[in-house]
């Protein structure tokens, strides 16, 4: 079974990768290991030693905590979806990084100006209270 703080620790790694655009095997190589253990790690299938961690933050450029921020100091809980995957219990906030396309959007989001990105901050807020 899947133990939620590896999963936790996955999803920001995996979260870290996208929002820099690096590809898993980019990231592995980067750390000197095999790019299949950087799926594992981000599944939650294998934990992170320390050192792979201290490791994977520096090539990440974050602070070793970074990786568990939003914890709050409390063990997440995990549900067993009928999908066969394990997913975080309570509101899906801490899941809206697991998609690409919100990866995505934040990263073309802060290659923008400072105008740019007020103007479409104004349009997605106009269109979503458009239902």
């Amino acid at each position: 079974m899947v133990h939620p703080v590896d999963l936790h620790v996955g999803r920001r790694l995996r979260a870290r990768r996208r929002l820099l655009g690096l590809t898993q095997e980019t990231l592995a190589n980067s750390v000197d290991i095999r790019f299949q253990q950087i799926q594992k790690y981000e599944s939650g299938a294998n934990r992170i030693s320390a050192s792979r961690l201290w490791s994977l933050a520096k090539a990440l450029d974050v602070p070793v905590s970074y990786f568990f921020d939003g914890m709050n100091g409390h063990e997440p809980e995990l549900e067993y979806a009928i999908n066969g995957e394990y997913r975080f219990s309570g509101p899906p906030a801490a899941e809206l990084l697991d998609e690409k396309e919100t990866i995505d959007l934040v990263r073309y989001y802060y290659q923008l100006n400072k105008e740019p990105r007020r103007r479409l901050l104004d349009l997605a807020k106009a269109m979503s209270s458009e239902h």
